[in-house]
């Protein structure tokens, strides 16, 4: 089996890439088998971007803090732990975000895609499902559209539910909203396109993210699940992802 291991800046992380290059040896790109990803869920997800479109599976090994997308750290024996993975395919969304100069942007987010307000204004936000206005005008810090692999980050944090993998739903989640009063999110099919209209855009500037890639002042934003795009990732069989999000649900 051959490795190509990535690592983040931390210490830890640099120890762990000098001892396991050591142990299992150093490929290419082009010549590995499996990615092993030194590092926390942050770097995880900068290699989900970076190798997107190489179809080689991640394996990650936790060297960060909450690491939810990784496996425990331990390196004997890694080619038969990585033969024994769970294999589960992530799919990104694909937003489209305008800014008020008329400039499209393009971003994948695994995670999510989220609106929040650039000043001390609240945001107001048209919401649009499959064409539809689904709320005329949101007020509050912001809105976001998390996957079912997303639904545990930002999304939970905002009070968004826990979606199980392979549910082909996501969650549209408000950010401490104060109108409507009531709306507290919505689930909706992956097969949705939502569309966000920013709305009193001089007095109330909104920025749009898609996972870390951030476009200022943005007038208008389209997102939608890629179904073309997917990238396996690699879990412990019994710590595997699916779990994971099943437990969250419960702590």
């Amino acid at each position: 089996m051959k490795f190509y291991f990535t690592a983040s800046q931390t210490e830890r992380s640099q120890a762990a890439l000098k001892h396991l290059t050591t142990q299992y040896g150093q490929h290419t790109i082009s010549d590995a088998d499996v990615i092993v990803v030194l590092g926390g869920d942050g770097h995880m997800l900068d290699c989900l971007h970076k190798y997107t479109n190489t179809g080689i599976p991640m394996f990650g090994l936790s060297r960060g803090t909450i690491g939810f997308l990784m496996n425990a750290y331990a390196t004997e024996n890694l080619p038969e732990r990585i033969h024994k993975a769970k294999t589960t395919n992530l799919y990104p969304l694909l937003m489209d975000a305008r800014d008020r100069n008329g400039q499209v942007f393009e971003s994948l987010a695994f995670n999510e895609v989220s609106l929040l307000r650039q000043t001390q204004q609240s945001a107001h936000i048209r919401i649009r499902v499959n064409d539809h206005v689904k709320i005329e005008r949101l007020m509050g810090d912001g809105v976001l559209l998390a996957t079912p692999a997303g639904s545990t980050a930002y999304n939970l944090s905002a009070h968004g539910p826990v979606i199980p993998l392979g549910s082909h739903i996501l969650a549209l989640t408000p950010i401490s909203p104060f109108r409507p009063r009531r709306w507290r999110g919505a689930i909706i099919p992956d097969d949705a396109v939502v569309e966000f209209e920013v709305l009193d855009q001089d007095k109330r500037p909104v920025s749009a993210t898609a996972d870390n890639e951030e476009v200022r002042e943005v007038i208008s934003v389209r997102i939608r699940a890629d179904k073309e795009v997917k990238v396996p990732v690699l879990f412990d069989p019994l710590h595997n992802l699916e779990d994971r999000i099943l437990n969250e649900q419960f702590t």
